[in-house]
């Protein structure tokens, strides 16, 4: 089957309704994995980013790869198997290194911060991206985003400019 034909389901998959009167996506929760590219001197250059097909939830704009929980599944499971699934990542070829999450009432999401270890080409390997790419953090505005990664691109973006701490990459400060 041709990567573009390709449709991943988890049993987490379907609508919640929170306690907020939002409609969100993941019957456990969802997750999205912010993977960041950094230059020779550490510092953080580029994201991938998913363009969302036009028959999707907000089709057309641009977010993280992610999508729902499935029973069971970690925060950090869920991101990086949704970054395989939707954008070829190899978790074996990523360090984590914090999270963040925006809790609504009875449903979150969680954003999984991590850098490559190695370099790769993102590349469009289901039917729920138009495209995939690595987006210099300066252009991240400038592109069509996901209302909600909108929102959130400020403080995420300042979290990810932050170097880990040595010794240590899963303890990024979560803020």
């Amino acid at each position: 089957m041709p990567p573009a034909a390709r449709r991943h389901r988890v049993e987490g998959d379907g609508w919640v309704e929170c306690g907020c009167g939002h409609r969100h996506w993941g019957l456990h929760g969802a997750a999205g994995l912010l993977l960041v590219r950094r230059d020779d001197d550490g510092r953080a250059t580029h994201v991938v980013l998913q363009h969302r097909a036009p028959w999707s939830d907000a089709g057309g704009t641009w977010a993280l790869p992610g999508g729902a929980r499935g029973a069971g599944e970690s925060a950090e499971q869920a991101a990086l198997r949704e970054a395989h699934e939707e954008a070829g990542v190899d978790a074996a070829g990523v360090r984590v290194l914090g999270s963040h999450v925006l809790e609504h009432p009875g449903w979150s999401y969680t954003t999984v911060l991590a850098e490559t270890l190695v370099p790769f080409t993102p590349a469009v390997t289901d039917a729920e991206s138009v495209e995939v790419a690595w987006v210099a953090l300066d252009d991240v505005p400038d592109r069509p985003l996901l209302p909600a990664f909108a929102d959130a691109w400020p403080q995420l973006r300042a979290r990810v400019e932050r170097p880990a701490p040595a010794g240590r990459p899963d303890a990024a400060p979560d803020a």
